[in-house]
């Protein structure tokens, strides 16, 4: 079996105490995330995978970095932003108790590992600015920061009184 994902363990197999490191770029074969965000395909990865022999099997710990596209959550408007995450896995000899992940005809496949591992960072309501105001219900169109400008709605004249008052208004005056 081949492919970007598929790292020979042959020479460390049934040698607890044998590493063997690897970084490199492998493109994301297929889409990844349904949701407002994903891996598109062709999308470089970046892998930073340790190989390590123990008892049980091949134990596989890594970084996966790679870049996000989709949508704000709140204004629609379109994002790119970097995901790095971090996994671990025990990819144990065949024989033995069934497990998720098996070193297999001397190779380990981290298709599925790195996938699970980066979709499930994804965030599921994504936003541009942490502080994102959104879409305006009325006329739809997308709000930005204050630009200083007043609402133009006249001050109902029974609230004007509090345009003037802070929190630390009459701080002064009260007994501490």
């Amino acid at each position: 079996m081949s492919g970007p994902f598929v790292f020979p363990v042959r020479d460390i197999t049934h040698r607890p105490g044998e590493m063997r490191e690897f970084s490199i770029d492998v493109p994301a074969p297929e889409k990844w995330g349904e949701g407002m965000v994903a891996i598109e395909k062709g999308s470089e990865i970046g892998l930073d995978v340790r190989l390590e022999s123990v008892h049980e099997g091949i134990l596989v710990t890594g970084d996966a970095d790679t870049e996000y596209v989709g949508e704000c959550g709140r204004c629609l408007t379109d994002i790119r932003e970097r995901v790095r995450v971090a996994f671990q896995e025990l990819f144990a000899y065949p024989g033995g108790e069934a497990t998720d992940f098996d070193v297999q005809d001397d190779h380990v496949d981290l298709e599925n590992l790195v996938r699970d591992a980066i979709v499930l960072s994804l965030p599921f309501q994504p936003v541009c600015q942490p502080d994102c105001p959104g879409l305006d219900p009325a006329t739809g169109e997308r709000l930005t920061t204050s630009t200083g400008v007043l609402s133009s709605e006249p001050i109902d004249p029974r609230w004007a009184a509090l345009q003037d008052y802070t929190p630390d208004h009459g701080a002064e005056d009260s007994p501490a």
